[in-house]
């Protein structure tokens, strides 16, 4: 009986720390939230692909750095 309770309490500590539930015990992998729009985009740029027009995506959460989104309305927007 006192080895299930040890087995229990050894699951939950183990899982406190990988849920991030207990102060600077961190696992190293973070999560990136995206909003859920999509801007008229053309076409994208990137500074790794030079001039080349590159398929577009939704917002700058989904391009890749450094890149720039090209939208409909001839404006731009440079993503960091």
């Amino acid at each position: 009986m006192a080895t299930n309770k040890i087995l229990v309490m050894s699951l939950i500590i183990v899982g406190a720390m990988l849920g991030g539930v207990i102060p600077g015990v961190t696992t190293g992998k973070t999560a990136k939230a995206c909003p859920l729009y999509c801007l008229q985009v053309e076409y994208m740029t990137c500074l790794s692909s030079g001039d080349a027009k590159l398929p577009p995506r939704c917002n700058c959460c989904l391009a890749p750095k450094n890149c720039t989104l090209h939208l409909s309305d001839s404006t731009s927007i440079h993503c960091k």
